[in-house]
Protein backbone atom coordinates (compact mmCIF):
# COMPACT_ATOMS: atom_id res chain seq x y z
CA UNK A 1 0.00 0.00 0.00
CA UNK A 2 1.39 3.54 -0.98
CA UNK A 3 -0.56 7.23 0.22
CA UNK A 4 0.38 9.52 -1.31
CA UNK A 5 -0.24 12.89 0.85
CA UNK A 6 -2.15 16.03 -0.40
CA UNK A 7 -0.10 18.90 -1.27
CA UNK A 8 3.65 16.38 -0.76
CA UNK A 9 3.59 16.22 -5.01
CA UNK A 10 4.36 19.72 -6.94
CA UNK A 11 1.88 21.55 -9.11
CA UNK A 12 3.02 22.18 -12.49
CA UNK A 13 1.96 25.30 -14.97
CA UNK A 14 1.09 24.00 -18.08
CA UNK A 15 3.51 24.38 -21.15
CA UNK A 16 2.56 26.80 -23.85
CA UNK A 17 3.31 24.46 -26.35
CA UNK A 18 0.01 22.22 -25.11
CA UNK A 19 -2.25 24.48 -23.74
CA UNK A 20 -3.60 28.21 -24.14
CA UNK A 21 -4.14 29.96 -21.01
CA UNK A 22 -3.20 29.95 -17.24
CA UNK A 23 -3.91 26.20 -16.63
CA UNK A 24 -2.37 24.06 -13.39
CA UNK A 25 -1.29 20.63 -13.39
CA UNK A 26 -1.34 18.63 -10.47
CA UNK A 27 -0.33 15.31 -10.04
CA UNK A 28 -2.37 12.46 -8.27
CA UNK A 29 -1.08 8.95 -9.11
CA UNK A 30 1.34 7.34 -11.47
CA UNK A 31 0.93 3.40 -11.07
CA UNK A 32 4.32 1.33 -10.81
CA UNK A 33 5.11 -1.18 -13.44
CA UNK A 34 3.33 -3.66 -14.41
CA UNK A 35 0.31 -1.07 -13.79
CA UNK A 36 -0.33 1.30 -16.86
CA UNK A 37 -2.89 4.00 -15.26
CA UNK A 38 -1.95 7.58 -14.02
CA UNK A 39 -3.90 10.43 -13.32
CA UNK A 40 -3.84 14.42 -12.69
CA UNK A 41 -5.92 17.37 -11.52
CA UNK A 42 -6.12 19.90 -14.28
CA UNK A 43 -7.44 22.94 -13.33
CA UNK A 44 -8.01 25.54 -16.58
CA UNK A 45 -9.14 29.37 -15.68
CA UNK A 46 -11.16 31.16 -17.72
CA UNK A 47 -10.78 30.51 -21.94
CA UNK A 48 -8.39 28.23 -20.86
CA UNK A 49 -7.74 24.78 -22.76
CA UNK A 50 -5.52 22.11 -24.20
CA UNK A 51 -4.09 21.67 -27.75
CA UNK A 52 -5.61 18.86 -29.96
CA UNK A 53 -4.17 15.79 -29.08
CA UNK A 54 -4.78 11.94 -28.86
CA UNK A 55 -4.06 9.23 -26.27
CA UNK A 56 -3.18 5.75 -27.25
CA UNK A 57 -5.05 3.81 -24.91
CA UNK A 58 -8.20 6.41 -24.26
CA UNK A 59 -8.72 9.28 -21.71
CA UNK A 60 -11.48 9.92 -18.86
CA UNK A 61 -12.13 12.83 -17.73
CA UNK A 62 -14.31 13.31 -14.39
CA UNK A 63 -15.29 17.02 -13.65
CA UNK A 64 -14.63 18.25 -10.61
CA UNK A 65 -15.57 22.23 -10.48
CA UNK A 66 -16.40 24.53 -12.23
CA UNK A 67 -18.17 24.86 -16.34
CA UNK A 68 -15.64 23.39 -19.24
CA UNK A 69 -16.05 22.60 -22.61
CA UNK A 70 -14.58 19.12 -24.88
CA UNK A 71 -14.55 18.59 -28.39
CA UNK A 72 -13.56 15.68 -31.19
CA UNK A 73 -12.49 16.55 -34.35
CA UNK A 74 -15.36 16.61 -36.49
CA UNK A 75 -17.68 17.30 -33.99
CA UNK A 76 -19.63 19.89 -32.50
CA UNK A 77 -18.61 21.87 -28.87
CA UNK A 78 -20.02 20.19 -25.62
CA UNK A 79 -20.53 21.78 -22.33
CA UNK A 80 -19.25 20.20 -19.30
CA UNK A 81 -20.22 20.04 -15.69
CA UNK A 82 -19.10 18.97 -11.81
CA UNK A 83 -20.04 15.29 -12.27
CA UNK A 84 -19.89 14.46 -15.60
CA UNK A 85 -17.65 11.89 -17.09
CA UNK A 86 -16.27 12.17 -20.41
CA UNK A 87 -14.20 9.14 -22.19
CA UNK A 88 -12.53 9.64 -25.21
CA UNK A 89 -11.74 6.60 -27.43
CA UNK A 90 -7.85 5.58 -28.38
CA UNK A 91 -6.58 7.61 -30.92
CA UNK A 92 -9.81 10.21 -30.43
CA UNK A 93 -8.29 13.52 -31.74
CA UNK A 94 -10.21 15.81 -29.17
CA UNK A 95 -9.47 18.86 -27.10
CA UNK A 96 -10.59 20.08 -23.35
CA UNK A 97 -10.64 23.13 -21.01
CA UNK A 98 -12.43 26.11 -19.56
CA UNK A 99 -15.77 27.64 -20.62
CA UNK A 100 -14.95 31.36 -21.59
CA UNK A 101 -16.35 32.95 -18.59
CA UNK A 102 -15.51 30.18 -15.70
CA UNK A 103 -13.06 28.14 -14.74
CA UNK A 104 -12.59 24.32 -14.58
CA UNK A 105 -10.82 21.55 -13.22
CA UNK A 106 -11.24 17.75 -13.80
CA UNK A 107 -9.54 14.70 -13.53
CA UNK A 108 -8.10 13.05 -16.14
CA UNK A 109 -7.30 9.25 -16.15
CA UNK A 110 -5.33 7.77 -18.99
CA UNK A 111 -2.93 4.69 -19.45
CA UNK A 112 0.58 4.24 -21.24
CA UNK A 113 1.44 2.52 -24.39
CA UNK A 114 5.21 1.42 -24.95
CA UNK A 115 5.69 4.32 -22.18
CA UNK A 116 3.50 7.19 -23.89
CA UNK A 117 0.20 8.74 -22.62
CA UNK A 118 -0.38 11.39 -24.82
CA UNK A 119 0.52 12.85 -28.64
CA UNK A 120 0.03 16.76 -29.12
CA UNK A 121 -0.74 18.06 -31.80
CA UNK A 122 -1.55 21.77 -33.11
CA UNK A 123 -3.19 24.77 -31.22
CA UNK A 124 -7.41 24.93 -31.14
CA UNK A 125 -8.30 28.00 -32.63
CA UNK A 126 -10.32 30.74 -31.11
CA UNK A 127 -13.30 29.94 -33.90
CA UNK A 128 -12.85 26.33 -33.37
CA UNK A 129 -13.07 26.84 -29.24
CA UNK A 130 -15.98 29.45 -29.64
CA UNK A 131 -18.04 26.17 -31.51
Amino acid sequence: MEIRRAGSQHSAKGPADWFTGSVRIDPLFQAPDPALVQGASVTFEPGARTAWHTHPLGQTLIVTAGVGRVCRWGGSVEEIRPGDVVWFSPGEKHWHGASPTSGMTHIAIQEKNDGKVVDWMEHVSDQQYSG
